[in-house]
């Protein structure tokens, strides 16, 4: 996945707020929508922009999904993050900003 896909998703204050809670627990969407004033669909369009930059997955247990923080790409963004500032040694952020373009999309 390419970093500029990340950013982009972690424009958003919503979103931001979703990983937050995310990061907490693993969260079905119902859980999610019941703390935001948003329409589902609206709603769900966040969700198809944090999994389709892979910062969220997705599963389906029966009729609901639920949602979980995706820690890799989680760390990895924030090395790459840490790198744009200079904050972190070349070497791990090098390797960090590799696997994010190696990344399927």
């Amino acid at each position: 996945m390419a970093i500029t896909e990340i950013f982009q998703a972690l424009s958003d204050p919503t979103r931001r707020e979703i990983l937050r809670m995310l990061r907490a627990r693993d969260m079905s969407a119902g859980e999610l929508a019941d703390k935001f004033t948003l329409a589902k669909s609206t709603l769900s369009g966040h969700f198809a922009t944090l999994r389709h930059a892979g910062l969220i997955v997705s599963e389906r247990h029966a009729t609901t999904i639920v949602y979980s923080l995706n820690l890799s790409v989680a760390e990895e963004t924030m090395a790459a993050v840490a790198e744009l500032l200079g904050t972190l040694p070349r070497a791990h952020a090098a390797r960090s900003s590799a696997r994010l373009r190696r990344r399927p999309a």
